[in-house]
């Protein structure tokens, strides 16, 4: 059985609103905001550093927050998602972005989509924390949507180019 959030749901214009609002906060700080994710991403998902070679044998959060690689990759995964956000009211640049994304890490980067989910809910769990006075029921519910939107969106782009593992 599909997850409810691996299903794509239609995002309001009222939980587009909430996405843009909120993730103007977040973006204002996007580099720092990016590396936090990426290390809580590679520390409670460690097998997941095995697809950057220049951060892969790094165990300690302090040196990898120091990692300039790191911090390149988080200013171009925020960057991305920045484009989906001032987006939202237009699904083909929204596809076709996620699509680029999608294709890139299944046919360049050999990455198992699987981690796309998990990089979602770190991303939220980090804005949720580090923003918690903006994240509100209505807020969380908003970025659920958002985090099932982009995970929908990579993971058809890894069924058109036929990935198998």
């Amino acid at each position: 059985e599909i997850e409810r959030w691996e299903r794509s749901e239609e995002i309001s214009d009222a939980e587009k609103r909430v996405i843009q609002e909120t993730w103007s906060r977040v973006y204002a700080n996007c580099e720092d905001v990016g590396v936090s994710i990426l290390i809580r991403f590679f520390v409670n998902f460690p097998s997941a550093k095995q697809y950057f070679s220049q951060f892969k044998h790094m165990e300690d959060p302090l040196e990898m927050e120091r990692s300039l690689q790191l911090r390149k990759h988080a200013r171009r995964v925020m960057g991305a998602i920045n484009t989906v956000v001032e987006n939202l009211n237009d699904s083909e640049k929204v596809s076709s972005v996620l699509a680029l994304v999608g294709k890139a890490h299944a046919l360049k980067h050999k990455v198992e989509p699987v981690y796309f989910k998990k990089l979602t809910g770190v991303m939220l769990e980090v804005i949720a924390e580090a923003y918690a006075n903006d994240f509100t029921p209505e807020a969380h519910g908003a970025w659920t949507k958002m985090r099932s939107l982009i995970y929908t969106h990579v993971t058809a782009a890894y069924k058109e180019v036929g990935w198998a593992q």
